[in-house]
């Protein structure tokens, strides 16, 4: 039987979320995320904002008009990306640990379910609580739509 938890992302820091996920993957766990949009990045937002922009202009040297980088917009891609920075990047075992992981908007009735009938309960983790930043903060959702995402949180 695999070892499955769900994350509730709802106010929880990105970084620290994702390096707590990080682990679990690497130590087998299946990990499911879910209210992706809800978690909050640290750093006054138009910087934050801006920071993730910049990332939208680079372009490869090949062919600089046509060719871009693809780059996360939604906020699925942007805390897979996060986790996905902490794992081992050049080997099977962060590649294996990687496809452990599923990320969804709000809660799907296919993870409800599971963790009821598995009887898995939804975790956070004490430390990423959004409460513990002194500074100002922004949700995953509302640096998306500033990228172009056009979903809903």
């Amino acid at each position: 039987m695999k070892r499955f938890v769900v994350v509730d992302a709802t106010n929880q820091i990105v970084g620290r979320m994702a390096s707590h996920v990080a682990k679990m993957l690497q130590e087998g766990w299946e990990v499911a995320i879910i209210n992706a949009e809800k978690a909050v990045l640290s750093g006054e937002p138009r910087r934050v904002i801006r920071g993730y922009q910049i990332l939208l202009d680079v372009k490869v040297h090949t062919n600089p008009y046509r060719n871009k980088i693809e780059r996360p917009r939604t906020p699925i891609w942007i805390i897979k990306d996060a986790v996905k920075g902490m794992l081992p990047k050049h080997n099977t075992k962060g590649r294996e640990a990687l496809r452990r992981l599923k990320v969804y908007i709000g809660t799907p009735q296919e993870v409800e379910e599971r963790f009821k009938r598995e009887g898995y309960a939804k975790i956070s983790f004490p430390d990423a609580k959004a409460i513990r930043l002194s500074g100002k903060y922004i949700t995953v959702a509302e640096v998306a739509r500033r990228m172009g995402w056009k979903g809903e949180a």
